[in-house]
């Protein structure tokens, strides 16, 4: 068929309009709006709309010139951003387009990207889109997605929290909830790393054999329970208290490096330790005899070489008597493991 397509004109009633188009509006060729859609009114409601003039509803924010019902006749068939000072939070995009025979103006409105946060905002369902409108189809899988990640979320959290419950277990003697030989290791080394100077601490109990041999293996455990519970509460939050063997303790006293200070705190330590502990009705009498040392008197300062200086006070303790702290003091021909 040669020439122009005939120019085709339909008469669609209010309800058709309604369900094809709920966020339409329709307006005589002066702007004053003659029908609202559904889920405009839905949004306006405790506002009047109908016998209103759209630009007292509306503001079109671009194109800008547009600020009478001529202006958007001339602009029919281009996207318009609006706004609407009685939806603050809700931006709208919209299309005018002449009504035939000059009986005004048909504009359709959309919430754009918008969408998501104008369902949330306004409460809207499925019944507020046209059946056409992709919009709730978009949302399922925005919100499917959001599940998900929210999903993966909280699953990398609790693999965070069973690495690092794993990690903390590895760091852990069973028995006593202190720290073991391999935490002992992590903070010589950091500490020497970090250049912080520290005292070291190695402690064995006394008479801690005869628990063992005359009450049980339970009783020795019970006293062992108790000494870490000493141990912590005689320490500082920051220092490491290390189980480092049967009935063998290491400290690390970050920041610590007084002689007195550290003797202060050995002597606390063997005082409580002294005191009987109770086990099924039967006293528990053990001792502990300690060795100390501070880094400041080493150079280079190695773990290794303080803690053979500390193991060595220790059984100078030992030998003097047992129950007694006593402070390494370097050889002039160098420390311990030279």
């Amino acid at each position: 068929m040669d020439g122009p397509l005939p120019e085709l004109q339909f008469r669609v009633d209010a309800a058709a309009l309604a369900r094809l188009m709920p966020m339409h509006l329709s307006m005589a060729s002066d702007g004053t709006v003659t029908g609202v859609g559904p889920t405009l009114a839905k949004l306006l409601a405790g506002h009047p709309v109908l016998g209103r003039d759209f630009f007292d509803l509306f503001e079109v924010r671009r194109p800008g010139d547009v600020v009478s019902a001529d202006d958007l006749l001339r602009r029919a068939g281009q996207r318009l951003h609006i706004a609407c000072p009685h939806l603050p939070t809700t931006g709208l995009r919209g299309l005018a387009v002449p009504l035939a025979g000059g009986e005004g103006i048909l504009l359709n409105l959309s919430f754009g990207v918008g969408v998501e946060d104008a369902v949330r905002d306004h409460a809207l369902t499925d019944a507020d889109f046209a059946p056409t409108d992709l919009a709730m189809e978009l949302l399922y899988l925005i919100e499917t997605k959001t599940a998900v990640m929210q999903e993966l979320r909280a699953l990398n959290l609790r693999l965070e929290g069973a690495r690092s419950e794993a990690e903390e277990r590895a760091l852990t003697d069973t028995l006593t909830g202190l720290r073991n030989r391999r935490a002992l290791d992590m903070a010589l080394t950091q500490a020497v790393v970090r250049d912080t100077p520290f005292g070291l601490m190695h402690m064995d109990l006394d008479y801690f054999k005869a628990v063992n041999d005359t009450l049980g293996h339970a009783a020795g455990d019970h006293v062992l329970r108790e000494v870490a519970r000493v141990l912590r509460e005689q320490t500082r939050t920051g220092d490491t208290v290390a189980r480092v063997g049967g009935d063998e303790f290491v400290i690390v006293l970050p920041g610590l490096t007084d002689p007195s200070r550290l003797r202060s705190i050995a002597e606390r330590i063997i005082d409580r330790l002294t005191q009987p502990m109770e086990w099924d009705g039967q006293p528990c009498c053990i001792s502990a005899s300690i060795g100390m040392t501070v880094s400041t008197e080493f150079a280079p300062v190695l773990p290794d070489r303080m803690q053979a200086a500390a193991d060595a006070a220790l059984y100078d303790s030992k030998r003097a008597g047992r129950g007694r702290a006593t402070l390494y003091r370097p050889d002039p021909a160098g420390p311990p493991g030279s």
